[in-house]
């Protein structure tokens, strides 16, 4: 299951900008259509069909990235 942020981050220095910003950011996963709401899980980047070049465990509140390890 792959799963993408909302906004297609280029990188993944520019999803934990926008995580520490307090910009909200959610997920999505095209196959299933729904991201989980709390936990952790793992986030690909850029979207398809441009090849993933990064990756990053995402923690989520109520469906809201707060942190990026």
């Amino acid at each position: 299951m792959t799963i993408y942020a909302s906004k297609n981050y280029p990188t993944k220095k520019a999803l934990k900008e926008d995580v520490a910003k307090g910009i909200k950011v959610t997920l999505y996963s095209p196959g299933l259509g729904e991201a989980p709401e709390n936990g952790r899980c793992t986030v690909s980047g850029p979207h398809y069909p441009k090849p993933h070049t990064w990756y990053a465990e995402v923690t989520l509140e109520n469906g809201v990235v707060v942190k990026v390890k």
